[in-house]
């Protein structure tokens, strides 16, 4: 595969709420009606707004994250997803030039845009302004070396009142303005405080994506931004892996519960020799067959709760399968479904898988990422004592269990030196609220894989009956 340009934009605005996935999610919508492949991308650590770009592209948005991932694996990830795209539009986070002044180094989404030569589409909030607008994006495009590619206005009042703005801009700021959105062409997303995430949230946001697509194809000139964004960045395609010697499945939950995932720990871990199979904690009977570990990812699984309580068939393999020593990998949500209890913030209780012993009491509504440096301080299947790794975390509740020897990890803020507990590791299972990027650390998705073969090679599998052999096909 020979190196090649593509399209790219990245939407970047002047602060946080400004309505920028608003404008990157209605962008992918648009050109992927027009027939292009579109391949999304968010700038920073998001547990939601990467669904809503699934939806407007059809293709699973990508996590590129300067705290998280080194800049060649940033890079890599990037070029690796943009294979077979025709565009490419990366979603920013918070304001361009905003970012954690972090011992790591730079974080902002102007940092992402200069790594990789993406031109920037800055979106400026404008209601209530005239030629102020002007001068924000005069000071936008002149504080940092900047590639804009131009601006686009959003909640202008009217064509007047635009007309008055991309006047002010242009003569007195010199950029090309492309378009605006209307006041009520926004994605109903949730801000903190807003209630508990749900898939609806998401899955709602089908509804409005038409009539977004509308209305941006109406007030913003996609032909003119295409022509602009045009031959586009050089992308370098990733070198061929070779193919591992024989495939070890292992079990991915995939459902509403359960529906949070960096892609690229997929990709990495396929790239080790695992075959991923989903499974739904919620729908399905029984853990598939034939499987040498688990992978329960991060989601809202104190939203789903009374389902996920009601299956007791599947909790009871998973117990079953931890007791075994099967090797299991749980991040946040998968961590509350193992503990014996989960608590709403009510005082209502369900019971969970009863792995992890004690009960996690949800203590917030709305999940906030924290960039975590994590310590190992233990051995478990993934990790050795002492090993140093970057994460987030999605924390929204408290677990009532003893820490300290249990705990996996020794984490702390970026900068900070006092470290606490996290998690809890036991045997096969290792568990906590630290979210770990395999790109970051290519040992992770290797170890994986052995410890699964490992286990297999046991004997600790469940062999596929005739009656499960039908169910799959029937899949």
């Amino acid at each position: 595969m020979s190196r090649r340009t593509v399209p790219a934009v990245l939407v970047a605005g002047t602060h946080r709420g400004c309505g920028k996935t608003t404008l990157a999610t209605g962008l992918m919508g648009a050109w992927r009606k027009r027939g292009l492949k579109v391949q999304p991308y968010k700038i920073g650590a998001d547990a939601l707004e990467t669904g809503y770009h699934g939806l407007a592209a059809g293709r699973p948005s990508t996590i590129l994250d300067l705290w998280i991932m080194p800049a060649k694996a940033l890079a890599a990830s990037f070029a690796a997803a943009a294979v077979g795209a025709d565009v490419l539009v990366l979603d920013g986070n918070r304001g361009l030039y905003d970012g954690i002044d972090v011992e790591g180094g730079p974080v902002s989404t102007w940092d992402v845009a200069s790594l990789l030569g993406v031109p920037v589409l800055l979106l400026i909030d404008a209601s209530g302004m005239a030629e102020s607008a002007a001068a924000v994006a005069r000071g936008f495009a002149t504080h940092r070396q900047v590639r804009l590619a131009g601006v686009v206005l959003n909640r202008v009042a009217g064509p007047r009142h635009y007309e008055v703005l991309r006047g002010a801009i242009e003569k007195h700021a010199g950029l090309q303005v492309l378009g605006y959105l209307p006041p009520d062409a926004g994605l109903e997303l949730p801000q903190a405080g807003a209630g508990l995430i749900s898939p609806e949230h998401i899955h709602g946001g089908e509804a409005s994506l038409p009539p977004l697509v509308e209305k941006l194809e109406s007030t913003v000139d996609l032909d003119r931004l295409l022509e602009v964004l045009s031959p586009g960045v050089p992308i370098e395609p990733p070198p061929p892996r070779p193919e591992p010697p024989g495939r070890v499945r292992i079990g991915v939950a995939r459902d509403p519960a359960f529906h949070f995932y960096y892609e690229d720990n997929l990709t990495l871990l396929k790239a080790a020799g695992a075959e991923i199979v989903p499974f739904s904690p919620m729908k399905d009977s029984g853990l598939p067959p034939e499987i040498g570990a688990l992978y329960l990812g991060g989601g809202i699984p104190e939203s789903c709760a009374a389902v996920l309580e009601r299956n007791q068939a599947m909790r009871d393999e998973i117990r079953a399968a931890v007791k075994a020593g099967m090797p299991v990998y749980a991040e946040s949500g998968g961590m509350l479904y193992l503990a014996t209890n989960l608590v709403g913030t009510g005082i209502r209780a369900w019971e969970m898988c009863g792995v992890i012993p004690g009960e996690i009491r949800m203590v917030a509504r709305f999940p906030a990422a924290v960039y975590v440096a994590a310590e190992a301080a233990q051995a478990t299947f993934l990790i050795k004592p002492g090993e140093r790794y970057r994460g987030n975390e999605f924390r929204i509740s408290a677990w009532s269990g003893e820490l300290g020897p249990a705990a996996p990890w020794r984490v702390c803020p970026p900068g900070s030196r006092q470290t606490r507990p996290e998690g809890y590791a036991k045997d096969g299972l290792h568990a906590s609220f630290v979210h770990l990027h395999f790109a970051s650390a290519p040992e992770l998705p290797g170890r994986f894989v052995a410890a699964a073969r490992a286990f297999l090679m046991k004997g600790g599998a469940k062999k596929r009956t005739r009656k499960e052999r039908q169910r799959s096909r029937e899949r």
